[in-house]
């Protein structure tokens, strides 16, 4: 294997703020998985971090499903005892499945029952989007892979995994434009809840034909499943193994995306 980046390269620079940027607004508030491994947390707060950097005035906070803190209930009481009328809550979720479509939305009504005060738009989940695939695109020239090798390369779509069919059908849909990229081909795979694996599908290329197969992870930050994913690429024997998306400019570009698109009214979406 060529480079193995388990986690995201160390301390983002800041992203420039967009020229034209709408005026700060209403704060905003990151609802991430949360994980045992403190990795999770971290590559959170520092995707936060550039979020704030990008957008002077804007308020970011981060919140956590489980394992980390502050929980989504304890971030919103305490926005709400600042005297904060009005939040946009971004699910930081790649596709719109279990997570998005009942977990956060039952957690952020318990918590604002008692506060009819606040109110709260959810964003929609960021993927997918053109920009997450220039943020795989990124983190394969960072493990090593130039233009000249695309041709002959089959690259693994690397995720999570999910048993709800429209997020699969969604990561079978980005693999597919993907590959008109110019890739030899393109794969997914699941590291939980679907098939093929990791592993399995670094065999499948080699079985057709290709002899450089690159892993990117399609996951936002370190932990058990992308753990597990770098795994299956070492085991396989996949030539390159990319970072994961981590605090990459152009996820921080597409959390301020979806956020201008929670503020503004019904037909002035922004397209990501």
């Amino acid at each position: 294997m060529r480079r193995v980046f388990p986690s995201p390269p160390p301390s983002p620079r800041p992203l420039a703020p967009p020229l034209g940027a709408p005026a700060a607004g209403p704060p905003l508030l990151i609802v991430a998985h949360g994980s045992r491994d403190p990795r999770h947390a971290a590559t959170v707060h520092a995707l936060a971090g550039r979020v704030a950097a990008a957008r002077p005035g804007l308020r970011v906070e981060t919140s956590f499903l489980d394992f980390n803190a502050p929980s989504v209930p304890q971030a919103v009481r305490r926005l709400a005892s600042d005297g904060v009328r009005d939040v946009v809550a971004l699910p930081l979720l790649l596709t719109r499945a279990f997570h998005a479509k009942s977990d956060i939305p039952a957690v952020l009504r318990e918590a604002t029952a008692q506060l009819p005060a606040l109110r709260v738009r959810t964003a929609q989940v960021l993927g997918p989007s053109p920009l997450l695939t220039a943020a795989l695109e990124r983190r394969l020239r960072e493990a090593g892979l130039t233009a000249a090798d695309r041709a002959a390369t089959g690259v693994v779509l690397a995720c999570a995994g999910s048993t709800d069919p429209e997020a699969r059908a969604v990561v079978d849909g980005i693999a597919r434009r993907w590959q008109r990229s110019g890739w030899r081909a393109v794969r997914p795979a699941f590291a939980s809840a679907s098939l093929p694996r990791t592993d399995e599908a670094v065999r499948q290329l080699r079985a057709e034909g290709v002899r450089s197969v690159a892993v990117a992870p399609y996951v936002i930050a370190p932990g058990f499943l992308p753990d597990r994913i770098a795994r299956g690429a070492r085991e396989a024997g996949a030539d390159v193994l990319a970072p994961v998306l981590g605090a990459a400019p152009e996820l921080a570009e597409l959390l301020l995306r979806r956020y201008d698109d929670a503020r503004l009214p019904v037909g002035h979406l922004i397209v990501a």
